[in-house]
């Protein structure tokens, strides 16, 4: 059996020894994805994948690719979810869903809300949330393993409520990941012009 790894490598991640485990030859890139990189492959996984994949891609892949986002979506969609989720006050967490033709709009297959309370512990930074939802969606796929591999789970659409953002959006006063959340939006409110 075999698996394709779009994004991040075995040193960022530790769901590829996980799919080794079940049997998968895996193997990862991060560049632009082809015709032959999906064919002879039996499971498709993006985690941290900063490119589109072309509808004529997804039609051609055996199954549908799954990806892995930090956002509890439809909240988020696109680039810095874990920024935007405390600037706009969504709601933060993880899901993993079936890829299709837009940007993180696929059906979900599962998800989990994830509360951070950044004005009671003001030492909390965008750093350590992202890495919290890092280990959750590992731990929600690690624990789902089994289903996604043999696609013995259901999926349900995104609401009709969501956000998008892009690269550009980020505002430029961040300066740093590991700035504090309360501090920082206590000070991005003051300078936005209402």
């Amino acid at each position: 059996m075999r698996c394709l790894f779009l994004g991040y490598n075995r040193k960022k991640t530790k769901l590829i020894k996980m799919l080794e485990t079940k049997g998968y030859k895996v193997s990862n890139i991060t560049r632009k994805i082809s015709f032959s990189d999906i064919e002879n492959n039996d499971l498709y996984i993006s985690f941290g994948y900063r490119k589109i994949i072309p509808k004529k891609i997804l039609q051609r892949a055996k199954r549908p690719i799954i990806n892995l986002h930090l956002s509890f979506l439809p909240f988020n969609r696109g680039a810095h979810p874990n920024f935007w989720s405390f600037i706009e006050d969504t709601p933060s967490g993880v899901s993993i869903h079936e890829i299709d033709n837009g940007v993180d709009t696929g059906p979900i297959i599962f998800q989990k809300k994830i509360k951070f309370n950044y004005k009671k512990n003001k030492n909390i930074t965008f750093k350590s949330t992202y890495n919290i939802l890092f280990k959750e969606v590992e731990s929600l796929f690690e624990k789902n393993i089994n289903k996604l591999i043999s696609k013995n789970y259901k999926t349900y659409k995104q609401k009709n409520k969501f956000s998008i953002h892009k690269k550009k959006d980020l505002p430029k006063s961040v300066k740093s990941w590991s700035q504090k959340i309360f501090s920082y939006k206590k000070n991005f409110y003051k300078s936005v012009k209402i």
